[in-house]
């Protein structure tokens, strides 16, 4: 199972958000290409980048950042926020990204999905975020009634590649991992899922490593990484072992 840390950017910064919400930030660095530097030094095999501002106002703003980024790393980077066109993807893709993630445009829209994934095999990511089960869409402001796994089903069916679940609720906050809702998530379908959102100690670790035969191919984290409270490499041991 891979440790993929988190590159959240935010007003052409690194910060990590508490649930989800724009105006409860910390920010961690003041550039995020310094961010992806560090994780990798520290051994990082993969990283998550997200464009806060795009996945609010549905098109790529950090593409400065995020071609730095890809530039600068020899490890693959994946990218979410904002993506919600074939043209964004495209351009997403052109900067060095590795594997683009859709999110509300999965959702809303899954003639785009079944072209992206047509158009771009094996490279498209479905963010599913959830709020108490239910799809969280447009930057997590809303939530909608569709359950996470209808919708997991939905995009494997499309042609995503891999599905990442995130708990709205638990992300940010450090209060430990949804394994449950995961696992549910990824016995649903026969395509990877990518765990986010609560990690907070390395048994969180542990626990998902527990159900990496269910389907789950990763997970990514954020805040405790940031804060110390574990480091990257104990991480990878315990995802291991």
């Amino acid at each position: 199972m891979i440790i993929i840390p988190a590159i959240d950017i935010k007003d052409g910064q690194c910060v990590r958000l508490y649930q989800g919400e724009m105006d409860q930030e910390t920010v961690y660095f003041p550039d995020p290409l310094d961010a992806a530097k560090h994780w990798v030094d520290e051994g990082a095999e993969r990283l998550h980048v997200v464009d806060l501002n795009g996945a609010v106002e549905g098109r790529s703003v950090h593409k400065r950042e995020i071609a730095a980024i890809c530039k600068s790393v020899a490890v693959p980077v994946q990218l979410g926020g904002g993506l919600r066109s074939i043209d964004a993807l495209e351009e997403a893709l052109g900067l060095g990204v590795a594997r683009a993630i859709v999110g509300t445009a999965a959702y809303e829209n899954p003639d785009f999905l079944r072209q992206a994934c047509a158009k771009f095999p094996g490279r498209i990511i479905v963010g599913i975020d959830a709020r108490d089960g239910r799809i969280a869409v447009k930057g997590w402001k809303e939530t909608t009634s569709m359950d996470v796994v209808e919708l997991a089903v939905r995009c494997e069916t499309d042609g995503a590649s891999r599905i990442i679940y995130t708990d709205i609720g638990r992300d940010g906050t450090r209060h430990g991992v949804n394994v449950e809702e995961t696992r549910r998530v990824a016995r649903a379908v026969k395509i990877p899922v990518i765990a986010s959102g609560g990690v907070a100690t390395l048994e969180d670790i542990r626990r998902l490593k527990g159900i990496e035969q269910d389907g789950v191919e990763g997970v990514i984290v954020g805040r405790a990484l940031y804060t110390g409270a574990f480091t990257l490499r104990d991480a990878r041991n315990a995802a291991r072992n």
